[in-house]
Order: C-alpha cells, then sequence, then structure tokens
C-alpha cells in the first residue's frame, strides 16, 4: 500500500512537471497572439473605400490595372518563405481631433534570399498627386485625407510599384518600442542639441525620448529633410538590429505588449511567425538610398520636387532589387 501510494505520488509529480511547462508555453504563445491580433488591422481594399469612387480616368493606366484586391490576393496565394516584399513605415503625428499626417515615410524592400533590406524615405513634402483625392499635393497629406489606404495608393502610384505590408506608428508612442528594445544604436553624422538634449558625432546609443529627438530634427541641420530622413533611417536600421536579436519568447511578449497601443500593420500573426522564425537569420545587411529632388516655392508652399528621370530610377532600382 505504501509503495503504490508512492508511485501515485511520482506519478502526479512528473506530470505536474511536464504538463507546467507545457502550460506555460501555451499562455505566453496565447498572449503574443492576442496581442499581435491586436495591432492588426486589415488594409481595407479599393471597393469597400468610399474615397476611390472617383472617376478611373483620373487615375494612370499603372493604377488602374494595379488594383489593390488583386495585388492582396495574389499576396496570399503565392507568399512563400523566400519571395520578397515591400514594407511601407508610416511615423503618424497623431492629433485629437484629425486623423493626422504622415510624419515620416519609408519604404523598405526586404529580400530574403538574399540577406538584406533595401530602405529609403519619401521626403514628406514630395509634390505629387493624391491617388482618390483629385489633388496635387504634399504626399504626407494623403494620410490626412484618406488615411492608409490613400497613402498607400499614392506612394505606389509615386513610385510605380505595389505595397506589399504597411506598419503604421503613432510618434508619440515611437520611445516606448525603443525602451521596450533597451535602447537604440545610431551613428550620427553630426553633433547638435535639440529639444534639450545634447547629440554627439559618432556612434550613440538612444533612449526612446532621445530617439524621438533624433530623428526630428531638421531646421539646424544644413542638409534640411535629407539630413532628418538620415536619421529616421539610422533609428529603424537600429530597431531592426535590436528586434532581429530578440532571443526569447518572454521578450517577444513584452515587446508586443508595450507596442501595442502604438502599432497598427497588416501583417498577420501567422506572417510575424514566419518572419521571425524564418527570415530574421538571413537578413544581415541593409542598404540605404535617397530620392533626389529640389525645393521649389509653388503659389506660396514649399514643395520637394521629384523630376520623371529620378522617379524612373527609383522604380528600377526597386525592380532589379526584387528580382
Amino acid at each position: 500500500m505504501h509503495m503504490k501510494k508512492k508511485r501515485s505520488w511520482l506519478t502526479w509529480a512528473l506530470a505536474i512537471i511536464v504538463l507546467l511547462p507545457s502550460a506555460y508555453v501555451v499562455y505566453i504563445y496565447q498572449s503574443i497572439k492576442s496581442t499581435a491580433d491586436h495591432i492588426y488591422e486589415e488594409r481595407p481594399l479599393k471597393s469597400e473605400t468610399t474615397a476611390y469612387t472617383q472617376d478611373p480616368g483620373q487615375q494612370s493606366e499603372w493604377m488602374r490595372a494595379a488594383d489593390a484586391s488583386e495585388r492582396l490576393d495574389k499576396r496570399n496565394q503565392n507568399h512563400s518563405e523566400i519571395d520578397p516584399f515591400t514594407i511601407l513605415v508610416l511615423g503618424v503625428d497623431q492629433r485629437p481631433y484629425d486623423r493626422g499626417r504622415s510624419d515620416a515615410m519609408v519604404l523598405m524592400a526586404v529580400h530574403p534570399a538574399e540577406g538584406s533590406i533595401l530602405m529609403f524615405n519619401i521626403p514628406r513634402d514630395t509634390r505629387t498627386p493624391i491617388v482618390g483625392h483629385g489633388t496635387v499635393d504634399k504626399i504626407n497629406h494623403a494620410y490626412a485625407f484618406g488615411g492608409i489606404e490613400m497613402s498607400i495608393r499614392t506612394v505606389e502610384e509615386f513610385l510605380q510599384f505595389p505595397i506589399d505590408y504597411y506598419i503604421k506608428v503613432d510618434m508619440e508612442g515611437f520611445s516606448n518600442i525603443i525602451d521596450s528594445l533597451g535602447g537604440v544604436a545610431v551613428n550620427n553624422g553630426m553633433a547638435f542639441d535639440y529639444e534639450g538634449y545634447s547629440f554627439k558625432q559618432g556612434p550613440l546609443t538612444l533612449s526612446g525620448e532621445e530617439a524621438l529627438a533624433f530623428s526630428r530634427m531638421r531646421y539646424e541641420d544644413p542638409k534640411g529633410d535629407l539630413g532628418r530622413n538620415l536619421r529616421q533611417r539610422e533609428v529603424i536600421k537600429g530597431i531592426l538590429s535590436r528586434a532581429m536579436n530578440i532571443s526569447t519568447v518572454f521578450k517577444l511578449e513584452s515587446l508586443l505588449n508595450d507596442i501595442g497601443n502604438s502599432v497598427k500593420t497588416d501583417i498577420t500573426f501567422e506572417e510575424m511567425k514566419l518572419f521571425v522564425t524564418d527570415y530574421r537569420d538571413k537578413l544581415q545587411t541593409i542598404e540605404q538610398m535617397e530620392i533626389a529632388g529640389h525645393g521649389q516655392k509653388i503659389n506660396g508652399v514649399w514643395y520637394y520636387m521629384v523630376s520623371d528621370k529620378e522617379k524612373e530610377h527609383i522604380h528600377t532600382a526597386l525592380t532589379e532589387y526584387m528580382r
């Protein structure tokens, strides 16, 4: 009888030892999935967006042929672990009484098979047709007029290239993401002071608030917006480097919890898992380029003017990179 009780006790002890970790892993998995589902925001299709009920003749031949629903269906059907893809990152300046504007627009072309990412800013003051609004304006105004979908379709028209995913980041919540990662490493090309912070030239490790100030300064920079664009890419590069080195699911859960109220994306939980498990170790190189242009005032408003030749150059570079 005593031996039977002892075996019973050992059986229950072993069951607890085996089941508790398994239950905790399930809990962590469900917690991460719940947060990922919270930040997921399905991209509206053209047919579901009232902003695109305009005359199709107002859109270019390329845009008419690049219907959003068809491209999204193609993405879902043909997705494989080595397919290259594009991500539009929008840093949004949220406002209490309106949608706000996109303070930063960064295009990332990810090529897992080559182990690299091509990254460049789309200058916020770029003068271009706003798709679905019937106006020619600064490209960052597209978000104020029609949100994510108008921004994406305007960028696609500008680049003549499809956007596969988007990530929208509230600039005020931007600092939380960086603090969750333990700071971000950047290489600062010029010493400057801004918003009470002093940034020395050379390698720096920045907190969230410091990185926000670092990425916003432009008037003291001789390069103006181009200098700020470079610093924004430095911060994103640092974030990617930190994120790719997340070593445990516990850190991933903490990060997702911290960014839950600051980020929206149409990247699904299943796709996130693929990025973390299959892509992370492959991506070792981040290449950068700049969209060339010049400033010009039109009717008293300052714009960044990009020539057709430069747009063709960017389109060709993207096409070649994504092969």
